[in-house]
């Protein structure tokens, strides 16, 4: 006789077998995502063209040559070095480039816009070892970076991480054929940067970088930040140079670096700082070890009110160049926003939380769970679950289950969560008082 079996809904079955529920543990879905994501838009000579391109700390050591056009230890990538200072997990990177060209010669394409692929040329030569073919070598400056063996036609070439080949061309002789008319283009404007951003907006990051001076692009970032945090609901950080936005998602880079074209390279490093700095750890203190020479000439006056007026700071210690306070831009206190606001590391345990719940809802919960009593029971324990880890490893503290609560909203379809946290920070100031007997 056949025994029953398979899964159950009620336990309404009436052969005699073996019913069994296989359910995901909860336990995924409760954890603490990670931190260490950043997005930068950024003017580059080579790499992907009108898109986000990622590229994490091993693909940067190993592949920079194919995807920046140069080798690592290049003085082009001081301030992506800078960048990739700290504990980062993956960098989506926006190449800003306003009309440019790909550099060209009779055989083949530059794979990419730019000024880098000028330096690209083609060697051709005949095969010692096959009669009939040739060996065809691509250089980028004096660096070979491909070689193929094939019949001297064009046809029968691949396309490599630096050039596509043109359709259908002889292959001649030649000791050194270069390719010529890349260009970076116009200058830049608002609407390249405005379309990294919206290329960003699919990506989830914990900070952002804006490597401009100019106040109108600022000005762009500020309240892009502020669109995406408080009416889309996406969690991050941007840092920005010189500019007093008096919000919390926005750190208001004070310090300049000499000797470069640019006065804001330092957003490179500080925006690695942000990003990468776990939910339970500060930047408060945190010693410059980056190639910059940073403007540290600053009384212990203007470092007081350039804390007052939320500028994030370095100063000198010793003959180390070192993070003042680990802060925002936030200054104005309201009844709905005290001073904590301003700490960089509160902010990291709040939008911690606010993307954390947001992602265990919506894949956990968002079509799939019943709004009822047990429902209701089970977010509840999640969100518990969640908090206890931040508890743990010392992001909050007096943590209290009681203060969670989830109920059923106006409608159907809605739940209402109220819940209490009391986010930890790092020791920044001693007071003490010595009795002497």
């Amino acid at each position: 006789m056949a025994l029953g079996g398979g899964t159950f809904l009620v336990q309404n079955k009436i052969l005699p077998g073996t019913y069994i529920n296989f359910i995901s543990a909860a336990k995924a879905s409760a954890n603490l995502s990670d931190r260490g994501y950043i997005a930068l838009p950024i003017a580059l000579d080579w790499g992907p063209d009108d898109k986000v391109f990622a590229v994490s700390p091993e693909d940067f050591q190993k592949e920079s040559l194919s995807i920046f056009g140069y080798d690592y230890t290049h003085p082009k990538l001081k301030g992506l070095r800078d960048l990739f200072k700290h504990s980062l997990k993956m960098v989506y990177i926006y190449k800003l480039m306003s009309n440019g060209v790909k550099a060209q010669n009779t055989y083949c394409t530059a794979k990419y816009k730019g000024i880098r692929g000028n330096d690209l040329k083609i060697v051709i030569g005949a095969n010692v070892d096959e009669p009939g073919k040739v060996d065809v070598l691509t250089y980028l400056g004096t660096t070979l970076v491909d070689e193929q063996t094939v019949e001297p036609n064009t046809n029968n070439l691949k396309s490599n991480d630096y050039v596509d080949w043109k359709s259908n061309v002889e292959l001649e002789e030649t000791s050194g054929l270069p390719l010529t008319g890349g260009s970076n283009g116009d200058e830049l404007t608002g609407t390249q940067y405005q379309q990294a951003l919206d290329a960003f907006e699919s990506y989830t990051f914990n900070a952002l970088g804006c490597l401009s001076t100019d106040s109108l692009i600022i000005s762009l970032f500020v309240e892009y930040t502020k669109r995406m945090r408080d009416s889309v609901g996406v969690k991050f950080q941007t840092v920005v140079y010189r500019t007093a936005a008096d919000y919390e998602g926005i750190v208001n880079l004070e310090n300049r670096v000499l000797y470069d074209e640019n006065p804001a390279a330092l957003v490179y490093w500080v925006t690695g700082a942000i990003g990468g700095c776990p939910v339970n750890k500060s930047n408060t203190n945190k010693r410059y070890d980056g190639e910059y020479e940073v403007d540290t000439k600053y009384k212990q006056s203007q470092l007081e009110a350039g804390l007052l007026a939320g500028k994030f700071m370095f100063h000198l210690v010793g003959e180390d160049v070192r993070v003042l306070d680990d802060i925002n831009s936030f200054t104005t206190v309201t009844d709905e926003k005290s001073i904590d606001f301003a700490s960089n590391q509160t902010i990291r345990v709040l939008d911690q939380i606010a993307n954390d719940i947001a992602v265990l809802f919506n894949t956990k919960y968002l079509g799939n769970v019943p709004n009822d009593e047990s429902g209701r029971i089970s977010l509840w324990n999640d969100i518990v679950k969640h908090h206890q880890l931040l508890e743990s490893i010392r992001a909050i503290e007096d943590f209290n289950p009681d203060n969670v609560t989830v109920a059923k909203g106006d409608h159907k379809k809605a739940v209402v969560v109220n819940d209490v946290v009391m986010p930890v920070n790092a020791m920044a100031q001693l007071y003490m008082t010595v009795i002497v007997e």
